[in-house]
């Protein structure tokens, strides 16, 4: 029996897009143990996943901060790893491999760099779909693929009765008009016309609700739609897969919600404009799929609610 050492430290989206190469990578190492390093919001989530049997954090301190840098590192040393997967594929974790592993290749230390296609450039392969790259990755690692191109995180969801009876939710749509501060130009502006569309055409069928993040419950009262948190706060991860799961419908920004819904097979849609392709980050699935336009300020209401097949 070897420990293996996984490496995916965040986002959201990130997270739900590797689970379908950590259940391969599982599933190739049944005799191992297998180890996860993230980082503090994910650390609940995945001491819960079937395909990892410990979880390991990290805090992500500086590189300059030489006594975490030293310590997180004698722990990873004292586990032995024989193999690490870096799914993360970051600044940060080359700089990991080289105090681990300085001198491994893929047997060793997998990576987008270590299994770089041979003719390719690193920016040549980012092109690619991230679960493309994850494939190839694992696939030259010398691993067997199934799960990799169709991640499944139903694995992550919890019991959430208590909330669906506290806010009567039979059939419900779920929006997620947030996205990050930073990235603005994510965020499509017209979800109140698309709940009006959708209200006047079924009535009472469907109750319209979302589901905002901890710096976003402020910002959901300005849309005509129930916020469902859990006693005030918002909901952990796993109960929002449950809520996402159970909905009959999810419209999303391109935001790790959107990711989650995309994975757990659910119908829905979501909204790029021209900050990246639905391709690149393999959000299109059988029930989910994208709406690509140039620029969201001319994507009109009307136009998401005819896409819209519940």
């Amino acid at each position: 029996m070897s420990n293996i050492l996984i490496i995916k430290h965040g986002s959201l989206g990130d997270i739900t897009q590797a689970c379908g190469a950590i259940q391969d990578i599982y599933e190739n190492h049944l005799s191992d143990n297998i180890y996860l390093l993230t980082t503090k919001p994910y650390i609940k989530l995945f001491k819960k996943c079937p395909h990892i049997s410990d979880v390991i954090l990290d805090k992500r301190l500086s590189k300059f901060n030489l006594i975490y840098l030293f310590l997180l590192m004698k722990k990873i040393k004292k586990l032995k790893v024989t193999k690490v997967y870096d799914l993360q594929n970051s600044s940060r974790t080359s700089f990991y491999k080289k105090i681990l592993f300085p001198n491994g290749q893929k047997e060793v230390w997998s990576s987008s760099y270590t299994t770089l296609p041979k003719n390719q450039t690193k920016s040549e392969f980012d092109k690619y779909s991230v679960l493309e790259r994850f494939n190839h990755q694992l696939t030259d690692s010398g691993l067997r693929t199934k799960n990799t191109i169709k991640p499944d995180f139903s694995w992550a969801c919890e019991e959430i009765n208590d909330i669906k009876n506290s806010y009567k939710l039979r059939k419900y749509i779920l929006i997620f008009p947030f996205c990050s501060p930073h990235l603005k130009i994510k965020m499509w502006p017209y979800y109140n016309e698309l709940i009006n569309i959708i209200l006047k055409n079924y009535k009472d069928e469907y109750k319209i609700i979302t589901a905002p993040g901890p710096d976003e419950i402020k910002d959901a009262k300005n849309f005509n739609a129930v916020s469902v948190l859990d006693k005030n706060q918002s909901l952990n991860i796993s109960k929002l897969a449950t809520l996402i799961k159970d909905s009959s419908f999810v419209i999303a920004n391109d935001t790790g919600p959107a990711h989650m819904a995309a994975h757990l097979g659910v119908k829905g849609l979501t909204l790029f404009g021209s900050h990246t392709t639905a391709h690149k980050v393999s959000i299109e699935r059988e029930n989910f799929k994208p709406i690509q336009v140039s620029d969201l300020k001319k994507l009109s209401a009307e136009k998401v609610f005819e896409r819209m097949n519940i």
